[in-house]
């Protein structure tokens, strides 16, 4: 049986936007602090015996976070043409993610990005149409 190793890390970020073509309330400008929980998988380790560097993922996270921190989202690439709905903001995330970590024996297996304490989307990709 192969070894998987599954690493998590948290970060977050506060956002305002709007939902266009929305029929209720959330057509109007509004905010959130969202919460992204980002998940690497990998099949080997290192010299060291980790994975992937808690710090290097961490860091990215927070990389990434920042580009959309105190931002109107419908202004920000790529939500200025779609949707800045929090499934949207996942695969997003998850993509941008992917192209700094994934690498063969790791990457991004999922991504959970949490618009309040109690609504989340959980967004993940089959390993065979992962972004490498």
């Amino acid at each position: 049986m192969a070894a998987t190793y599954t690493l998590r890390v948290l970060t977050d970020f506060a956002s305002a936007h709007t939902l266009r073509g929305y029929p209720g309330q959330c057509a109007n400008l509004h905010g959130h602090n969202w919460k992204v929980e980002v998940e690497v998988e990998a099949s080997d380790l290192d010299e060291l015996g980790m994975a992937v560097d808690f710090k290097v993922v961490k860091n990215l996270a927070r990389e990434i976070a920042g580009r959309l921190d105190h931002q109107y989202l419908n202004d920000v690439e790529p939500f200025q043409r779609i949707n800045p709905t929090a499934e949207n903001i996942a695969q997003w995330f998850f993509r941008e993610m992917a192209l700094g970590i994934n690498r063969p024996g790791l990457r991004v297996s999922s991504l959970t990005l949490w618009e309040t304490e109690r609504a989340c989307v959980r967004y993940t990709e089959s390993s065979e149409n992962a972004v490498a």
